[in-house]
């Protein structure tokens, strides 16, 4: 597929997702133009505010983790929407390789509302960067759509080249829990200096959380004073 059709299909994506009545992207009942109807979004699968304030792991009522007091990651801290779980997951993939954007503008809204809580305290916004690759294939960033409307409502810098992924890394999905351990090391470079700037990093989806450590790895060797990952879903801790 070519570039221009490539941007051609997301343009009428994007025309469709404002003109066409929007149903329900769970159970495809009448949603009001709000993505996901009432019903639904009263049964989305939201982590318990007692969940670990560092991983988004459950937590110790609401206190750090036994695995993040033992060893500290990297980032500081984690605020996550959803389990990633149904209907959740189905939502992200439908995003991310069927470019669905309607997906995008309700998750970006129900993140925004979560990210609002620590903007007044963030420099700029970082969405996880896509190896150049990677964005040629899918033609855009998932991470770019659900950032976007976050840094324009709070009037936050967001920046797309301080950070570039030097590794086309393959999909956590595919990898198995050591793999996705080991997959991001020596990732990401940032060129340009953060001394003392809190980052948030928007992504859409935290797995064992490797990935979001080496970028905040990354970003405090620039000296970055604090790294907040804001994800749309967190996977669950493994039995």
């Amino acid at each position: 597929m070519s570039n221009r059709t490539r941007d051609l299909r997301r343009l009428l994506a994007r025309v469709l997702d404002v003109l066409m009545p929007q149903d329900c992207l769970v159970c495809g009942e009448a949603a009001e133009g709000c993505g996901v109807c009432a019903a639904c979004l009263a049964e989305m699968p939201r982590r318990p505010p007692s969940a670990c304030p560092v991983c988004a792991l459950p937590g110790l009522d609401g206190g750090p983790c036994g695995q993040c007091l033992r060893q500290p990651p990297a980032y500081d801290a984690t605020l996550a929407l959803f389990d990633y779980v149904f209907p959740v997951d189905v939502l992200v993939l439908a995003l991310k390789y069927r470019h669905q954007l309607s997906v995008a503008t309700f998750l970006a809204a129900e993140l925004r509302t979560l990210g609002e809580q620590i903007a007044a305290d963030v420099d700029f916004i970082l969405p996880m960067p896509l190896h150049a690759r990677r964005l040629a294939e899918r033609g855009f960033n998932q991470a770019v759509e659900l950032a976007r409307p976050l840094a324009r409502e709070q009037a936050l810098p967001m920046e797309l080249a301080c950070v570039r992924k030097l590794r086309d890394t393959p999909p956590q999905a595919s990898l198995s829990r050591e793999e996705r351990l080991l997959s991001p090391a020596g990732a990401f470079r940032c060129d340009r200096a953060l001394d003392g700037l809190h980052v948030l990093v928007v992504d859409d989806v935290m797995t064992t959380g490797a990935t979001l450590d080496e970028l905040a790895r990354c970003l405090k060797a620039q000296g970055a004073a604090r790294v907040t990952n804001l994800v749309v879903a967190r996977t669950p801790a493994p039995a």
